[in-house]
């Protein structure tokens, strides 16, 4: 059933994400607890969390830095990683295109790999839902502040638990991003891309510097624009 005010769109955002929540609790909880183990202040761990919200550019960040790279490399490699965002973006900009700058931007700073898989389903069923975009905020935000609470709790038990990281918790996540990718499959253009970037991946796994993960990324986001624009070209013959 379609939401008709403000609260309760929002609130339908924040409950249908719940499962992706839950998911990401452990993410958050060894990210702190990574970045515990490098030279960076725990402060910081908490700032990067706040201010940029993109937990696997983040761990690849904490990574790079703990290994002494460039700031070049390190900040090439995070902004290939999250270019995935435009498709993001791109997806579900005719849904929230007639937003003002102030509420676009805010949507783009929340949107991630969750929220974009909740918000696309809800888009998909409800096209022209009028409180579409606090639905979008709901989802957004309640990732963020789930994202904020478990960066500090692996802040303070990564200084006091130093092999946090390496009880396996990371697996909810896999199964979490296993169950995002999944269901989008059944489009071609999705199913192409995943298949791609992930031989890709395995394929470079060896490449230093994670180079492996932004060849993956580049050849997935190729596969699949391909794949949809020849797509797109079938349907209108």
């Amino acid at each position: 059933m379609l939401a008709q005010t403000r609260a309760a769109s929002f609130a339908a955002g924040a409950r249908d994400t719940l499962p992706m929540i839950v998911g990401a609790a452990p993410f958050g909880l060894i990210f702190g607890a990574l970045v515990a183990t490098t030279p960076l202040a725990t402060w910081h761990g908490q700032l990067m969390s706040l201010s940029v919200f993109a937990g696997s550019s983040q761990f690849i960040a904490a990574g790079l830095f703990a290994t002494g790279v460039g700031y070049l490399v390190l900040w090439a490699t995070t902004l290939i990683v999250n270019l995935r965002h435009m498709l993001y973006a791109a997806n579900l900009l005719p849904h929230v295109g007639h937003l003002n700058l102030r509420w676009r931007a805010l949507l783009g700073f929340l949107l991630t790999d969750e929220t974009f898989a909740v918000t696309s389903s809800h888009f998909h069923r409800h096209p022209d839902d009028p409180m579409g975009h606090w639905y979008f905020l709901g989802s957004g935000l309640s990732m963020y502040m789930n994202w904020q609470v478990w960066t500090l709790a692996g802040l303070l038990f990564g200084a006091a638990f130093p092999r946090l990281q390496t009880l396996g918790l990371d697996f909810a996540m896999v199964a979490t991003f296993i169950a995002i990718i999944v269901p989008q499959m059944a489009r071609l253009p999705w199913a192409v891309a995943t298949i791609v970037a992930g031989a890709a991946a395995y394929l470079c796994q060896g490449l230093p510097y994670k180079l492996g993960l932004l060849v993956a990324v580049a050849l997935g986001i190729a596969a699949g624009m391909v794949a949809l624009h020849t797509t797109r070209r079938g349907g209108a013959k």
